[in-house]
């Protein structure tokens, strides 16, 4: 039973693909163990602009950071041992990547110098990080989902403060996934791969969290929700692998579909205006469609551009 109005459906176009020359149809240790051994040419993912208007997107089995110009060009900006996944930028320029191998690193776009950032907690190993959000503090917020699901729900979500406080959010989490903060950044939301939702983590005034609840369930795809983006009026935009895009209102009530051209894994997503680009990974193509509101302003370069 559906307790809301269709939502409209608006048909994404494909902005540009992944040139052949480029592709690296192999098979690699990730691949063994996400892909289920098949060789994997590429998998897209940590869509971002940076502050001259380059999408900017990591390839997660062959360790590659690509920039892509408005045009659609492809140029590579690092490769490195690692399994990056998402990408946000700093307000210092620096790329962070969540990189599933190895932890929180730092890219220098200009040199392609790949750094460490956050390699333990602890002295314990992450199980496997996988996307991040700046708050307009400078706080990092990151998930930590390695091969966590309903069969071990013991993802993590973590904030690390401008500071350099590392604190552990949220420790019971089937795969948590895309994250970001809402418009007044009082709660924190966590796509939540396994369980086929969206977790609502509220932030209390003395920095912990309490309260957390569902704040979406959805059904249906191949996977669950992916990555995630806020509108400008507060609108949450949800990647569904094998479904396409899901915008729904600050109430939780779905407004918009997104469809896909192409593929079935559209699993991460970046606002550019208007306009929101997404990273279709298996096919390695990067789509665009018109949304009704433009992005939630990010704090960093894409803030600027």
């Amino acid at each position: 039973m559906n307790l809301f109005a269709p939502p409209a459906t608006i048909r994404a176009e494909i902005f540009s693909r992944m040139p052949d020359a480029l592709r690296r149809s192999k098979r690699t240790q990730w691949g063994d163990f996400n892909k289920s051994g098949q060789p994997v040419d590429c998998f897209l993912e940590g869509p971002s602009f940076d502050a001259d208007g380059h999408l900017v997107v990591t390839d997660i089995p062959h360790g590659r950071i690509f920039k892509i110009s408005p045009s659609g060009a492809w140029t590579p900006v690092a490769e490195y041992d690692g399994w990056p996944n998402g990408l946000k930028f700093h307000a210092d320029g620096r790329a962070f990547i969540t990189d599933y191998k190895r932890g929180i690193m730092t890219l220098d776009m200009a040199s392609g110098k790949v750094a460490p950032l956050i390699e333990t907690i602890r002295s314990e190993s992450f199980k496997g990080v996988n996307d991040l959000h700046f708050a307009a503090n400078g706080d990092l917020y990151f998930t930590d989902q390695g091969q966590t699901g309903l069969h071990d729900p013991t993802g993590r979500v973590y904030r690390y403060t401008a500071a350099g406080q590392l604190t552990c959010l949220v420790d019971t989490i089937p795969s948590p996934n895309g994250i970001v903060l809402d418009l007044h950044e009082r709660v924190v939301y966590v796509g939540v791969t396994r369980g086929n939702a969206v977790w609502r983590i509220p932030l209390m005034i003395d920095g912990g969290v309490s309260k957390v609840g569902l704040a979406i369930q959805l059904s249906g795809g191949l996977g669950g929700p992916d990555g995630l983006a806020l509108d400008a009026e507060g609108g949450l935009v949800v990647a569904h692998i094998g479904l396409g895009v899901w915008r729904f209102d600050r109430l939780g009530r779905p407004t918009h579909f997104i469809e896909p051209p192409v593929g079935q894994f559209v699993t991460n997503i970046a606002f550019k205006g208007k306009q929101l680009y997404m990273t279709e990974s298996e096919t390695g193509h990067i789509l665009v469609a018109d949304m009704p509101y433009a992005g939630k302003p990010m704090f960093g370069p894409a803030a600027r551009s």
